[in-house]
């Protein structure tokens, strides 16, 4: 895959993902308008390739159905954040913006969790009151910790129970 073909696969992801297009018509719409787009950019550049992907590679960390949610929803709203300063007179640039909001609308709101997971990362581990606190709530997080992993075997127990054929 080519830098400049980053953006659709990213975008077509999220839409197919979420059933925004499940026909090839008008994937092969969009696919014309982010040509457009990359003209407009001159994403041919050889900068583009620098330091490689910025956000399908981070996509393809996510595992999880719960997990991929809160990460599209984070990179589409950035697409969005870079769309609000981009020239929207132009037709392809307003119909791409457009198939955002509306994946946007479709996603949860996964800015609080990734606002949470910024800030356990910022914790001061060395601070004695965060030390006290992190102490007081370890064994409330041990229960969670083994729910959900008890949760985890007993759900893979169930499901090779009913597969054996």
């Amino acid at each position: 895959m080519t830098c400049q073909t980053y953006s659709f696969f990213v975008l077509s992801v999220v839409m197919i993902y979420f059933g925004r297009f499940g026909n090839s018509l008008a994937l092969a719409q969009l696919q014309n308008d982010i040509d457009k787009l990359k003209a407009d950019f001159n994403s041919s550049h050889s900068d583009v390739a620098d330091g490689g992907p910025i956000f399908t590679e981070k996509l393809s960390n996510w595992t999880e159905r719960n997990e991929k949610r809160i990460i599209l929803s984070q990179i589409v709203s950035r697409y969005l954040e870079m769309f609000e300063n981009i020239d929207r007179s132009k037709a392809h640039v307003t119909h791409i913006a457009n198939e955002l909001r509306t994946l946007k609308d479709r996603l949860p709101d996964g800015s609080k969790k990734a606002k949470d997971l910024m800030d356990i990362a910022k914790l001061q581990m060395t601070d004695l009151k965060i030390q006290r606190k992190a102490v007081n709530e370890l064994f409330s997080v041990l229960q969670k910790l083994v729910e959900t992993s008890t949760s985890a075997k007993r759900k893979r127990s169930q499901s090779q129970w009913r597969c054996r054929c």
